[in-house]
């Protein structure tokens, strides 16, 4: 038997167990395992040690802010969960909101520009930027938000995934 013990914010817990506990049982489902949610706390138990992480990260996934449905994609094969701790580039809180901003973009542009390139799903939640996608497009979705944090503006970072699409595109038609 493998457990895992998370913590995840109080006002993500209702994302994750669901209406009447539906989303709770489909992530058990999927991954075979059991949730034990108690408050903040929750306790993942599963007889197959993949699955079981696997679950780990999508509950981490839920408590940074993704839709359940959206934390789901990581049972796919070549789907990964990274973080990014937006206080690794603040200075402070006031930063820190100015940062989540450039992230975002008006109106949620920039975030969705990242996300239409690379076809991952992005989560700007506290002081995270969660990223959901293929392996092979999340380091793009990294830089693209990386280079944002650090001060580049926003037409860059557009040329750079553009350029990105391309030499994907040049190295398919080899």
């Amino acid at each position: 038997m493998f457990e895992y013990q998370l913590l995840i914010p109080k006002e993500r817990v209702g994302a994750l167990i669901g209406d009447k506990g539906k989303m709770k049982r489909l992530i058990e489902r999927k991954t075979s395992t059991s949730l034990l949610i108690k408050h903040e706390e929750v306790t993942i138990k599963g007889d197959d040690s993949y699955k079981a992480w696997i679950c780990s990260q999508v509950v981490k996934a839920v408590g940074r802010g993704f839709n359940p449905k959206e934390a789901l994609k990581l049972i796919k094969e070549g789907y990964v969960f990274e973080l990014i701790n937006i206080m690794d580039y603040a200075r402070n809180q006031k930063d820190k909101f100015r940062l989540r901003g450039r992230v975002i973009g008006e109106n949620g542009k920039t975030k969705r520009g990242i996300e239409g390139h690379t076809g991952c799903k992005i989560s700007v939640f506290g002081k995270t930027i969660g990223i959901i996608g293929p392996a092979t497009m999340v380091g793009d979705a990294i830089e693209a938000v990386k280079m944002l944090l650090e001060g580049a503006q926003t037409n860059s970072v557009h040329n750079f995934l553009e350029k990105k699409a391309k030499m994907r595109v040049k190295k398919e038609l080899i």
